[in-house]
C-alpha cells in the first residue's frame, strides 16, 4: 500500500504547481517581450522548484517562503497587466522587483540546504541558516508591503490554486498580445534590445536622487577618475553621510549613461555574508542562475562583456568580519584584474579594503554638508514656510549629517518645526528613528557602527564615545595621553573610532563626535547599559 502523503508534502507539491505555472507565465513575458531583469527573476524561480519536493528539513519555512514567493511572482504579473505604458515601469517598481530577485536566490540557497546530504549546508556556521532564514523573510515581507499584498490564506484547494494561476496566465497572454501590437511597444522592445541586450542591470538600477546638494564637488571628482579607462573609486564616511546616495548619482550621471549603456550595476550588499553570497547578488544582477558559488562564472561574464561599472553599495558588512575579510579582498582583487571594469565601493568607516590599487588621488572620507548645503536640502523637503530662526536650530540638532537632516526634515514637513524641537528635547534621536532600515532610521545607522567588528574588537572604545558625547568641545591629544581616564587602551579605543567614523578629529586636532552620534550615546539604553 502506498504511503499516504502528509499535509505538508501536499502543501508542497500545490504550491510547486502553482508557482511553476506562474513562471511559466513571466518566461513568456520574457521571451516575448525581451523585457531586462526579469529573466533573472525566472531563472531563480525555475531553480529553485528543483529543490521544493525533495525537502527534508524545515519543510514548514519552506512552504511558508514558496507561498509569499507565489504571491509576489502573481503581484508582478499583476503589474504588468494593468499598466497603461505596457512593459515600461516605475524606476521604484524595477528597483523592488531587483530587491525580490536577490531574496529569491536567498530562498534558494535556503532551501536547498534542506535538500538530503546537501553541500552547501557544510558551508553554513551554526546559527548561520537562521539567519539567512530570518532574511528571506525580511525581504519577502517587504515585497508584500510594496506590492500591498493583503495578508490572507494560500487558496485552500490545489484546484482553486491552479485555476487561478490559469487565469493570470491568459490575463498576460493577452496583455502582451495587446503591447505587441502596438508601435510604441514594439519600438521600446527595440530600444531594450538594441541598448541592453548584454545587461539585465537596467531594471535593477535604484532611482536617480531628486534632491541632491552639497556633493557637487565629490561628484565632479569622481567623474574625473572615470577619464581613465577603469577606475576603482572607494567612498568613505560615516554612516548617515550620504555616500550611497552620491553613488547613484555617479550611477545615473550623462556621462556615465553615454560611457556604460546598460553595462551598470548596483549591488546592495547590506545583507551579503560571504564572499560567495556577494557573487550570488552580482550574479542575480548579470541574469544569471543561481549556484553554490557563483565567483568564477561572475569574473567570466564580467570579463566577456563591454566595459562595465560595477558600483558594490555597503561592502562594510561583509568585507569587516575577521572570518570573511581575506576571501573578500581576493574577490575584489580578482575583479580589479578585469581590463574592462570600472569598481567603485561606498563603505562605512575611512578603511579602503587592500589588495586593491585604488586609483589616486583618494577620495576623502565625506564629510557634513557646508550650511548653505543642508539648508537647500531640508527647505526642498520641508519648504521655507518655518521661520528661518527654528529652520537653523533643526539643522544645528543635525550637525549637517545629511540622514539626519533628510529625516528631521520629513517629520517637520508633518509636524512643523516647533513641535519636533519640543520633541527632540524629550525624545532626541527617537525622533528620528521610526524606519526600519539604516537609510530611514537614524538610530539604526548608528547601531550598526557600534556593533561592527572594529569597536567591537576594541571594546572600550564605545567608552570613549560615551564620554565624548557629554564633550562638545572633544578632546586634544594631550588630554587623551595625560589624562588617568579609567579607559583602557585609550589611544587603540580612538583609532578604532576613527576607523569606522564614529568620530573625527576637527581642524584644531581635537577628537570628536557629530551632534546625532552624542545624543544617541547620552541618551539610549545602549548607553545606560554601560
Amino acid at each position: 500500500m502506498p504511503r499516504q502523503q502528509t499535509i505538508i508534502e501536499f502543501r508542497l507539491e500545490n504550491i510547486s504547481k502553482c508557482v511553476t505555472i506562474t513562471v511559466n507565465t513571466l518566461d513568456v513575458l520574457v521571451n516575448t517581450l525581451k523585457i531586462p531583469g526579469l529573466e533573472a527573476m525566472v531563472n531563480t524561480t525555475q531553480s529553485l522548484l528543483k529543490f521544493v519536493q525533495t525537502i527534508k528539513q524545515d519543510k514548514n519555512e519552506c512552504a511558508e517562503l514558496m507561498e509569499q514567493t507565489y504571491n509576489i511572482l502573481n503581484a508582478i504579473i499583476g503589474v504588468y497587466v494593468k499598466s497603461d505604458t505596457g512593459i515600461e515601469l516605475p524606476p521604484s517598481t524595477l528597483h523592488e522587483i531587483a530587491n525580490f530577485t536577490q531574496t529569491l536566490h536567498k530562498i534558494y540557497t535556503f532551501i536547498e540546504a534542506q535538500q538530503s546530504g546537501s553541500k552547501v549546508k557544510k558551508f553554513f556556521r551554526k546559527g548561520e541558516l537562521g539567519g539567512l532564514l530570518k532574511d528571506c523573510k525580511t525581504g519577502l515581507q517587504e515585497g508584500i508591503k510594496f506590492f500591498q499584498i493583503k495578508s490572507s490564506n494560500i487558496m485552500s484547494t490545489a484546484r482553486e490554486m491552479e485555476e487561478q494561476a490559469q487565469i493570470r496566465h491568459q490575463e498576460m497572454l493577452n496583455a502582451i498580445e495587446t503591447i505587441s501590437s502596438s508601435d510604441s511597444a514594439s519600438s521600446i522592445s527595440r530600444m531594450y534590445s538594441a541598448s541592453y541586450a548584454s545587461s539585465n542591470s537596467i531594471s535593477m538600477l535604484p532611482a536617480e536622487p531628486k534632491i541632491f546638494h552639497g556633493r557637487e564637488s565629490e561628484l565632479a571628482d569622481i567623474l574625473k577618475h572615470f577619464e581613465q579607462s577603469t577606475p576603482r573609486i572607494a567612498i568613505l564616511g560615516a554612516g548617515g553621510m550620504g555616500k550611497t546616495s552620491l553613488a547613484q548619482a555617479v550611477i545615473h550621471h550623462e556621462k556615465i549613461v553615454i560611457k556604460y549603456q546598460g553595462n551598470r550595476l548596483f549591488v546592495a550588499c547590506d545583507t551579503a555574508a560571504s564572499k560567495a553570497e556577494l557573487a550570488s547578488f552580482i550574479g542575480a544582477h548579470l541574469g544569471m542562475k543561481p549556484g553554490k558559488d557563483l565567483t568564477r562564472a561572475v569574473l567570466y561574464r564580467l570579463s566577456e562583456g563591454s566595459p562595465t561599472l560595477l558600483i558594490l553599495d555597503n561592502l562594510a558588512t561583509v568585507w569587516e568580519p575577521a572570518e570573511s575579510r581575506k576571501e573578500v579582498e581576493e574577490f575584489l582583487s580578482l575583479l580589479t584584474d578585469i581590463t574592462n571594469l570600472a569598481l567603485m565601493i561606498t563603505m562605512r568607516g575611512a578603511e579602503r579594503p587592500s589588495k586593491v590599487q585604488w586609483t589616486r588621488p583618494f577620495l576623502p572620507s565625506l564629510e557634513p554638508l557646508a550650511q548653505e548645503a543642508a539648508r537647500k536640502v531640508f527647505i526642498a523637503i520641508a519648504e521655507d514656510r518655518h521661520p528661518m530662526e527654528e529652520i537653523n536650530q533643526v539643522l544645528s540638532l543635525t550637525d549637517n549629517m545629511p540622514l539626519s537632516i533628510n529625516l528631521l526634515a520629513h517629520a517637520v514637513d508633518v509636524e512643523g518645526t516647533t513641535a519636533i524641537l519640543s520633541r527632540w528635547q524629550r525624545e532626541h534621536t527617537a525622533v528620528i528613528s521610526e524606519g526600519y532600515d539604516r537609510r530611514s532610521n537614524l538610530e539604526s545607522s548608528i547601531l550598526l557602527s557600534l556593533e561592527s567588528p572594529r569597536i567591537t574588537s576594541t571594546p572600550h572604545s564605545q567608552e570613549l564615545l560615551s564620554l565624548l558625547s557629554i564633550l562638545p568641545d572633544g578632546l586634544s591629544n594631550v588630554q587623551l595621553k595625560q589624562s588617568k581616564l579609567a579607559i583602557q587602551d585609550i589611544l587603540d579605543c580612538k583609532r578604532a573610532l576613527l576607523r569606522t567614523a564614529l568620530a573625527y578629529v576637527d581642524d584644531h586636532k581635537r577628537l570628536k563626535a557629530l551632534v546625532p552620534i552624542r545624543e544617541y550615546m547620552a541618551n539610549s539604553s545602549h548607553q545606560q547599559t554601560k
